[in-house]
C-alpha cells in the first residue's frame, strides 16, 4: 500500500514539474541559450538557440505530464532525441567527446532547478522538494537519452568512415580500351568483397569493359572465404557480361588454394598483373610490343 502511494506521489510531483516546464518555457529557453551546449552549436543567432531550447522543453514537459521521468522509452523523449541529437552529433564533430557532451547537458538542470525553487517558494516545502527530485530525475533521463543519441550516431559515423575507407582502399582503374581492373591489398573479408564486387560491376557498366582483373598480389592469405568472395564476383562479372582473370595468385596461395579442394578451373588465372592485362589485350586482337636492348619484337 506505501509503495502504491509513493508510486502515485511521484507521478503527481513530475506532472507538477511537466506544468511548470509549461509555464516556464520561454525563461527557461532563454537561459539554456546561454549554456555551452546550446551556445556552442548555434554560433549565427541566438534566436536559433532559443528555438530549439523552446522544443526541448516543451518535449520535457510532455514526458512529465504522463509521470514517466525515468522511461527512456517515452514518447516524448522522440522530439529530444531529434533535437539534442542533432545538436550532439554537432559538437562530436567538433571534436567534443561524449564525456563533455555529457557534461554540457547535465549543466542545463542548474538553471531550470533555479526558477522551480523560485516558482514553488510559496508552497509547502514538502512539495517544492519532491518537484526539484522529480525534475531532477527527468533531467537525468535526459542526459542519459543524449549519451544513447551520441554513442548511436558515433557509431554510425565510424560505420560511414569505415566503408569510405574501404572504397578509397579498392580502387577500380582502367588499364585499357575495355579493361579495367582492381588491385587488391590486405585481408578481405565480407564488408570489403562486397564493396570490390559493387565498385567493379559499376566500373564493367561505365566503362563497358569486356574484361575485368582482379589482382591478388597484395593480398596475404587466401582461405575458403576469400575464394567464395572471389568465385562471386567473377560470376557477376559474367552476368554483366564482362570476363573476370585473377591475377597474382603466388605459389604459396595456389597451394592453399589446391590444399582446400577450391576449384578455380572455371575461372581465368595468370600469374601477375601484367600477363593478366596481356591475355586481355590478346583477346582483344590488340599486339604488344615489346622493346628492349637488343630490339623490338612482337608478343
Amino acid at each position: 500500500m506505501a509503495d502504491h502511494e509513493t508510486a502515485v506521489q511521484q507521478r503527481a510531483s513530475a506532472q507538477d514539474v511537466g506544468a511548470f516546464l509549461r509555464r516556464r518555457c520561454e525563461q527557461i529557453a532563454q537561459r539554456w541559450a546561454d549554456e555551452a551546449l546550446f551556445r556552442t552549436v548555434f554560433t549565427v543567432s541566438r534566436d536559433e538557440a532559443v528555438e530549439a531550447g523552446r522544443a526541448v522543453v516543451e518535449a520535457l514537459a510532455a514526458v512529465a505530464a504522463t509521470g514517466q521521468v525515468e522511461d527512456l522509452g517515452a514518447s516524448g523523449f522522440g522530439t529530444v532525441r531529434d533535437q539534442l541529437g542533432r545538436m550532439a552529433a554537432s559538437r562530436a564533430r567538433a571534436g567534443a567527446t561524449s564525456v563533455q557532451i555529457a557534461a554540457e547537458v547535465a549543466a542545463l538542470r542548474p538553471s531550470a532547478a533555479e526558477i522551480l525553487r523560485a516558482e514553488f517558494s510559496g508552497e509547502p516545502g514538502g512539495q517544492a522538494e519532491e518537484a526539484a527530485v522529480a525534475l531532477t530525475a527527468l533531467l537525468g533521463t535526459l542526459r542519459l537519452v543524449v549519451l544513447e543519441t551520441t554513442l548511436s550516431a558515433g557509431q554510425e559515423l565510424i560505420d560511414r568512415q569505415r566503408l569510405q575507407l574501404l572504397e578509397v582502399a579498392t580502387p577500380v582503374i582502367k588499364l585499357w580500351t575495355g579493361v579495367v581492373a582492381v588491385p587488391l591489398i590486405g585481408t578481405l573479408d565480407s564488408a570489403r568483397s562486397q564493396v570490390v564486387m559493387e565498385s567493379l560491376l559499376d566500373a564493367v557498366v561505365d566503362q563497358q569493359a569486356r574484361f575485368a582483373i582482379l589482382d591478388i598480389t597484395g593480398v596475404p592469405t587466401v582461405d575458403s572465404l576469400v575464394a567464395q568472395h572471389l568465385m562471386k564476383t567473377v560470376a557477376a562479372a559474367r552476368l554483366m557480361g564482362a570476363e573476370c582473370i585473377v591475377s597474382g595468385i603466388r605459389p604459396a596461395i595456389a597451394q592453399t588454394i589446391v590444399h582446400l579442394g577450391i576449384d578455380l578451373g572455371t575461372v581465368v588465372t595468370r600469374a601477375s598483373l601484367a600477363d593478366a592485362l596481356a591475355y586481355a589485350l590478346h583477346q582483344q586482337g590488340t599486339v604488344l610490343v615489346d622493346q628492349d636492348r637488343t630490339g623490338t619484337s612482337a608478343r
